[in-house]
């Protein structure tokens, strides 16, 4: 598959020019991952700390759906019609969370992409010349395999790294000199703690095992964390994802170059720490009395039939532009004072005479 004109992979090419990027500043491709899944991570800060606000404010609707479920779970078109004037009404949004994952799931495929080919990727070797290579390794797969060397289009990127450095007679006619020599110094950087990260894992006892291991327990402790942190409740639909997710990335980390699974493992760590640090920050409990104190007025209101108007008002602290919900009374009262403010601008010039001196002129 040409993960070049796929639209999951549309990420890995930006992504592996910031990794070239590193490569650069520090030779070592284990710390390189490192340092890449950092960087990314901080990019994403903004819209990791929405959607942990909007997760921490959607949690205050949960016990109102729960009850709408109950209480219409044989009727589903009324269910459905009380939702969505929840959603009118309220501001739930149950897709808040979407553009994140979205973000994250090519972000993931991007990763994958540079992982699984970093000579062309990182290296920028072009693709003709690669899938030269590719064809040599073909033809020769039976020696190969008799020397006890497995190649796979998915093994391609390191079986010729592997070769390259053997000194493969063929293989060397595909590429330039200098690119057999970035390929050679590249093959002194690609282990890390002992893992070749080139490599894709396999199922024994092994340190192959380890980086893939970890993954799947950092992301389930990073989810069950973030869920925490957010005050969802993990029931249903939710807390079968919370554990299906984890199988997912079993099959990545055995199917992908254990580089992927080092990524994951740093990037389950940083997002469990971001989650607790937005905890502190979107306190989920005071955003659940924040949010049943607006549900609150806003039912006072309508029970006496008033309707409010929203309106934008400049935030005293923060200076920021925000959305205020205002009932009929003070919307009149703010208009009463908007006209006061018109006429006292108005006739400020011009001379009046008190209702004293007109009185006395009367009486004369």
């Amino acid at each position: 598959m040409d993960k070049g004109m796929n639209f999951f992979y549309i990420l890995s090419g930006p992504l592996g020019y910031v990794m070239e990027w590193i490569y650069k500043l520090l030779p070592n491709y284990g710390w390189d991952i490192i340092l890449f899944t950092l960087l990314i991570n901080i990019v994403k800060i903004p819209l990791q700390t929405s959607q942990q606000k909007s997760m921490a404010k959607m949690s205050a609707f949960q016990p109102m759906i729960a009850e709408i479920q109950t209480k219409y779970k044989d009727k589903p078109e009324k269910q459905q019609e009380e939702l969505m004037k929840l959603q009118q009404d309220f501001g739930y949004k149950p897709t808040a969370g979407c553009m994140p994952m979205l973000l994250n799931f090519l972000v993931m495929f991007g990763v994958i992409g540079v992982v699984y080919n970093p000579l062309e990727r990182i290296f920028h070797i072009s693709a003709a010349a690669l899938a030269s290579a590719g064809e040599a390794l073909t033809a020769a797969g039976e020696a190969l395999t008799a020397s006890g060397v497995a190649f796979t289009a998915i093994t391609r990127d390191t079986t010729i790294i592997s070769q390259l450095v053997a000194g493969n007679s063929s293989l060397a006619a595909c590429f330039t000199p200098e690119q057999i020599a970035t390929v050679t110094e590249f093959s002194r950087h690609m282990t890390f703690l002992g893992i070749d990260l080139t490599r894709v894992p396999k199922l024994g006892l092994s340190l192959d095992i380890v980086l893939p291991l970890l993954s799947v327990i950092t992301m389930f402790l990073s989810t069950h964390i973030s869920m925490k942190a957010s005050g969802q409740q993990m029931q249903g639909s939710m807390k079968l994802t919370m554990y299906m997710m984890p199988l997912m990335y079993v099959f990545f980390c055995f199917t992908v170059p254990s580089a992927f699974s080092l990524y994951y493992v740093v990037s389950n760590i940083l997002m469990t720490v971001q989650s607790l640090l937005m905890k502190k920050i979107y306190d989920p409990e005071k955003m659940k009395a924040e949010v049943a104190a607006e549900m609150a007025a806003r039912k006072k209101e309508q029970k006496r039939g008033v309707k409010s108007t929203t309106i934008k008002v400049t935030d005293e602290k923060t200076g920021e532009v925000v959305e205020k919900n205002i009932s009929a009374s003070e919307m009149n009262k703010r208009r009463l004072e908007y006209a006061r403010k018109l006429d006292a601008e108005r006739y400020k010039d011009e001379r009046t005479v008190p209702l004293s001196e007109l009185e006395n002129k009367k009486e004369d």
